[in-house]
């Protein structure tokens, strides 16, 4: 009998294993289907200028149903990976065990990346407003904010911040681990996706805090694939600080 509930309990626990690890393959791939979707539209939509328009932009005209789909997509498959996080262990250092199961990292870290997932999916549905000549016949100056718009912005807004918080939070959890490349990375990607987020808000659209902003966002897609990847086991233990 006790074997029996042994061989029980083990396929129970490789069951949840593969069933986190599936959750948190949807967190590796969120960040490149949303990147290639959008950049694909980039380039391709006719009036968008990837140096000045914002890609939430691209919710607008006949053919923003694609990034309002791209949009809500992305989310749901950030909140699964969000859920495969909740309890995964961090790969530790050597002489340092895991010991991350536990404590605020395992906790807030998938609690503030379901609400950035979430934000993302009311971003879908609330689409941003026609800003900067696009779509095509939009004045440069843009134009009145709606009630979508409104939404879309706050809903962006919220999730940023869940993002950046995540980013810290999770440093912590690496730096419990002895984790210090990944910690570092962590740090780094908060502050740049912050720091850039605030410029863009207030230089009014320009060139140049667009195309950080830019640069900031597959920041961030990459630092959460690889960071999924990781707790995935499908990532080096430690990176490059």
């Amino acid at each position: 009998m006790s074997q029996t509930n042994t061989v029980s309990t083990e396929n129970t626990a490789k069951a949840a294993t593969r069933t986190r690890r599936s959750l948190l393959a949807c967190g590796i791939v969120a960040g490149p289907f949303y990147v290639v979707v959008s950049l694909t539209q980039a380039w391709t939509r006719d009036g968008f200028d990837p140096t000045r328009h914002a890609w939430s932009l691209l919710a607008n005209g006949s053919l923003g149903w694609i990034q309002m789909t791209n949009l809500m997509l992305t989310g749901l498959l950030v909140v699964a990976g969000a859920a495969g996080l909740r309890g995964a262990p961090a790969q530790g250092a050597p002489g340092t065990g895991t010991g991350t199961e536990a404590g605020r990292g395992s906790t807030w870290a998938p609690r503030l990346l379901s609400v950035y997932g979430l934000s993302m999916v009311a971003a879908g549905v609330f689409r941003a407003d026609p800003a900067l000549g696009f779509p095509p016949g939009t004045p440069d100056a843009g134009t009145s904010t709606s009630w979508h718009g409104m939404l879309h912005f706050v809903s962006g807004g919220v999730g940023f911040v869940c993002l950046v918080a995540a980013c810290f939070v999770l440093a912590h959890r690496f730096a419990g681990a002895g984790l210090r490349g990944w910690a570092m990375f962590s740090r780094t990607t908060g502050v740049v996706f912050l720091t850039t987020f605030m410029a863009l808000a207030a230089s009014g659209g320009r060139v140049w805090a667009n195309l950080t902003f830019t640069a900031a966002i597959l920041l961030a897609w990459a630092w959460l694939s690889m960071t999924s990847m990781h707790f995935n086991g499908r990532a080096p233990r430690e990176v490059t600080a």
